[in-house]
């Protein structure tokens, strides 16, 4: 009951305390002449348009700053859409040179191809693109996609035994995981 009371007395104060300061504005309000009120009225309109001016300002900056940074990613990862089209045609490339074969028409052929997977790569290169090291490393889900598991006691636990298929990135961003085996 007294906390009640206590809570009673400091609403009935906070209320007294408000009515008497607007009683005060209004009081002075009344004292002023015309023209002070409405010097008050252009002095309160002056703040609000100069509190409305530095929002703006920082809104504008905040703008800016975002546009900037838009800017330079679109610049830095500008090349991700054409490598991940070329992807799959890299893939297409190393199955193809990995055949054998004793016919020389076909080791022409895939002298050819190899010379084009290698320029195909050394422009992926240039633009900051490069496979992702999996085989023998550790895994790492932020870099490698396990889909099969594998029982060597000879390597380690969470050690990558094969790489099903190579993984890429561009500068700090993963284009595409590396398909995993990964020792249990």
């Amino acid at each position: 009951m007294a906390e009640n009371k206590d809570k009673k007395d400091k609403l009935e104060e906070e209320i007294e305390k408000e009515a008497n300061e607007e009683l005060e504005e209004v009081l002075e309000e009344a004292e002023q002449t015309p023209e002070q009120q409405q010097i008050a009225k252009l002095e309160e309109q002056l703040a609000e348009t100069e509190n409305r001016l530095l929002r703006l300002q920082a809104d504008f900056e905040n703008v800016k700053k975002r546009h900037i940074a838009d800017r330079e990613a679109t610049i830095k990862y500008r090349a991700q859409s054409l490598a991940e089209d070329l992807l799959p045609a890299l893939d297409s490339f190393e199955k193809a040179l990995a055949t054998e074969s004793e016919l020389e028409e076909v080791k022409a052929i895939l002298t050819g191809m190899e010379m084009v997977y290698k320029q195909l790569q050394s422009a992926l290169e240039k633009e900051g693109i490069e496979p992702i090291a999996a085989l023998g490393e550790q895994f790492d889900p932020n870099f490698h996609q396990a889909v099969m598991q594998d029982s060597d006691a000879d390597k380690a636990s969470n050690e990558i035994t094969a790489e099903l298929q190579k993984g890429y990135k561009i500068k700090d961003r993963v284009l595409r995981p590396s398909m995993v085996k990964v020792n249990q």
